[in-house]
């Protein structure tokens, strides 16, 4: 079993998709957590873009897709929004996110930092991008890994 593999039990990894589930039910904006080993770059930023494109992020109605980009061997992560979302949130907008998810991984705590970090995004998205009846989930919430 591989490190990405080895990173998340099926059930945490079932406690995060609920998180994302309970997350999207206060907005219109998509949360997608996606692991893999290395992020093979030396800007882990860059390679979080190239899977968020690969995932089809950038294509919702709003522009509103976020992703957690987690290089499990690299020890590094990235939180990246759309277009939509850093047209109208200041320059600190996924600090205090990425703040609580790091508070989290620095204790091996990876399932509940993802968790939080979700559901913290949620929130900090439902300000700018709230559910409404006419919203459809646009890309899945599953777990993607490479």
């Amino acid at each position: 079993m591989n490190k990405t593999e080895a990173f998340l039990t099926k059930k945490e990894e079932e406690e995060i998709v609920e998180a994302i589930r309970v997350a999207e039910r206060k907005t219109s904006g998509e949360i997608r957590v996606h692991l893999e080993p290395t992020s093979g770059k030396e800007d882990i930023f860059e390679r979080a873009m190239e899977v968020f494109h690969m995932l089809k992020m950038d294509n919702t109605k709003e522009s509103n897709g976020v992703l957690i980009y987690v290089a499990v061997e690299d020890r590094n992560f990235v939180i990246y929004g759309d277009s939509g979302i850093n047209e109208v949130v200041p320059d600190d907008f996924w600090e205090s996110t990425k703040d609580l998810i790091v508070s989290h991984f620095k204790r091996g705590e990876f399932a509940k930092g993802l968790t939080q970090g979700v559901l913290k995004a949620g929130e900090q998205l439902q300000k700018h991008f709230p559910w409404d009846e006419a919203d459809t989930n646009e890309l899945p919430d599953q777990i993607s890994k490479a």
